[in-house]
């Protein structure tokens, strides 16, 4: 695929090395020629006002001018994704000990998670590259992500995924249509197959390899609402899920674009990172003092963040160590009760992920490693509804009672 005079990716300008810092033209690219590492967006934003911004669509669309996506995407069919709600979590803040704590719940997504961003973006920069076909290799959400937007764009869609993903996601890719592969073997197993094909299929997007710069960039848009939704302001502290990792880079990334927008005040904010301890290897790399991370193998419940080779990775520890921050983890039971107390004290039920920066959040809160008085953040990323076999072993009814009085009053629940 090339670039034409007629191309239009907003305020993108180049592709940059995030390694040695070459540049090269825009197009569908993902690793430096120089050096192979990652390349990420390059932007002239000119100028954007807060107004420009809350006149936009009640979507992400409405931070259209700060992405690499055409200058009329909102007119395209697309899911819409964004503007989810931030809930000010009273309850549980008191039941850990905390301040002033948000979540932000993009379990309101149109598949659910917080991919609906990233693929939106994909979508809309893939279309104006030529590309046919979207396609990704997923742990589950992406997937459905990707079979929802490729249906609502009219285009096929091509997704593949371990064939032990949870049941609810594989029923909830598959209802979209398109070509639905289950693989035997891993994320990372499924990922190395993908780019495989990639370089087979030439008018394929896969949205998390050879279009990933422009996918990754849809995880700032988390960044620019909770900032806008604070009124305009950065939180102190926030804690997010690390899979790849992007999302928390994306999001830090978004903090400093703001920034230097002159859109928020500048002020020194922490990020930290969750993982579940059976795939942690950023974690144990943060406590390690490393600078590499070293692949797992993923043995976890938290299958959407079964990454256990993070391309991010590296750059996760980067961000939290330069904002004071930490990388914790917690085992599959205290993502089952993170789960639990996220849904009983809040009303949102997250998915594992969810779980697991809860968990992290109550860890991170009992070390003393995150300030309980410092407004905090943190980002449930999915809906329980996804991962109803975590937690069905613990989530029961009260009673089962005959349909009288006298056995209602006999089971004590008055």
């Amino acid at each position: 695929m090339a670039l034409t005079s007629a191309t239009d990716l907003g305020p993108a300008t180049a592709l940059v090395c995030r390694e040695c810092g070459s540049k090269r033209d825009l197009g569908p690219f993902y690793a430096c020629e120089e050096c192979f590492g990652p390349l990420e967006i390059a932007y002239d934003f000119g100028g954007i006002t807060r107004a420009d911004i809350e006149s936009g669509p009640r979507n992400i669309w409405r931070y259209r001018g700060l992405l690499p996506v055409p200058s009329t995407v909102a007119d395209t069919p697309n899911t819409e994704p964004g503007l989810t709600r931030l809930v000010r979590a009273d309850n549980l803040a008191e039941s850990l000990g905390l301040q002033r704590l948000w979540v932000k719940d993009d379990s309101g997504n149109p598949t659910h998670s917080f991919k609906d961003r990233v693929v939106a973006v994909a979508l809309a920069a893939a279309r104006e590259l030529g590309f046919k076909v979207l396609a990704c290799p997923s742990t589950g959400n992406l997937a459905n992500a990707v079979a929802a937007a490729a249906a609502r764009a009219g285009i096929r869609s091509a997704v593949f995924v371990p064939s032990n993903l949870e049941s609810q996601k594989i029923v909830t890719t598959a209802v979209y249509g398109g070509t639905f592969v289950t693989v035997d073997g891993n994320y990372d197993d499924v990922n190395r197959l993908a780019s495989e094909i990639a370089g087979e299929q030439e008018d394929w997007a896969f949205v998390n390899v050879n279009v990933r710069p422009y996918y990754a960039e849809g995880s700032k848009t988390l960044g620019y609402e909770i900032a806008e939704q604070l009124g305009w302001r950065l939180p102190d502290q926030i804690v997010v899920p690390v899979a790849s990792g992007s999302q928390l880079t994306k999001i830090d990334k978004a903090f400093q674009e703001l920034i230097k927008l002159g859109l928020v005040e500048e002020k020194p904010y922490r990020v930290f990172g969750a993982q579940a301890a059976g795939c942690d290897p950023v974690s144990a790399a943060f406590k390690a003092g490393h600078d590499v991370v070293r692949p797992v193998k993923p043995d976890t419940i938290a299958k959407s963040l079964a990454i256990g080779n993070p391309a991010d990775g590296p750059y996760v520890l980067d961000v939290t160590r330069r904002t004071g921050g930490a990388v914790e983890d917690v085992t599959d039971a205290e993502v089952v009760e993170g789960i639990r107390l996220l849904a009983r004290t809040e009303g949102i039920f997250g998915e594992t992920a969810g779980g697991v920066t809860v968990g992290c959040l109550r860890k991170l809160v009992g070390s003393g490693a995150l300030d309980p008085s410092a407004e905090t953040v943190i980002i449930n990323s999915g809906d329980g509804l996804k991962t109803l076999d975590a937690v069905a072993p613990v989530a029961k009814p009260s009673a089962n009672i005959a349909p009288t009085l006298e056995a209602f009053r006999a089971a004590g629940l008055a």
